[in-house]
């Protein structure tokens, strides 16, 4: 082999592992390009022809401060009344469960609101992946800081409402309850629980939460009385 031709397949190989190494592999076999590290992402604004208010328009009134959670360790618990105990981590939630957009809003008891896109799954997906038993009829969440609230077990099964990961495009900041908060829909603020780390199916329709056991309506619908009195 001549030198000329050696030299022509020493560069072909080295332009290949040149592409190679400027493609990233998903663990779901798909390629996407890496993105410079610079860029940070940009909050969407508005969607589908509806102005959106700004991951900033929250007014902090959690009971323990913002969480940090370490999501190296973070794991997603659904338990209780089930047919198998679920436990995920962040990127197993993530890469299984399918993704869903849609604009709510949120209304604090406060007297403010806000319009956000959220992205995340449907909780109704975890607990069929879990497996319903018979005999549950609520659901309990439990957040990062020992907060907890609950719903009829209906609510998730008529509804699609989402556990959100991302908030207008950006992924959840820690005051806003990364790695994920719950999109109650039709809810009061306080049903909003964010933080979330274990999901519990229960047969107790009694059950009371952290301000459901303050006085706040256990049932916390925007058409109802936010008092339970």
């Amino acid at each position: 082999m001549n030198t000329s031709r050696v030299a022509f397949i020493v560069l072909v190989l080295a332009a290949a592992v040149l592409i190679t190494a400027f493609v990233i592999r998903t663990p779901y076999g798909s390629t996407v390009s890496p993105q410079p590290s610079a860029l940070a992402p940009v909050e969407v604004r508005s969607y589908e022809g509806k102005d959106l208010s700004s991951i900033n328009d929250f007014r902090e009134n959690s009971i323990a401060g913002p969480q940090h959670v370490d999501i190296g360790n973070y794991r997603l618990t659904v338990t209780g009344l089930t047919n198998r105990t679920l436990v995920l981590t962040y990127d197993e939630i993530l890469g299984h469960y399918p993704h869903f957009t849609k604009v709510v809003t949120l209304y604090c008891v406060e007297g403010w609101e806000v319009s956000i896109l959220w992205e995340g799954v449907r909780v109704s997906d975890l607990l069929e992946d879990a497996g319903v038993d018979p005999r549950a009829n609520t659901v309990i969440f439990t957040a990062h800081d020992g907060y907890t609230t609950s719903f009829p077990l209906s609510y998730f099964r008529q509804h699609e409402i989402l556990m959100a990961f991302r908030m207008n495009g950006i992924t959840l900041p820690p005051e806003r309850g990364y790695p994920f908060q719950l999109v109650a829909e039709d809810k009061w603020g306080y049903k909003w629980i964010k933080w979330i780390e274990k999901i519990e199916l229960s047969d107790d329709p009694s059950y009371r939460g952290y301000w459901e056991q303050r006085g706040y309506s256990n049932d916390g619908s925007l058409n109802g009385s936010i008092s339970e009195k």
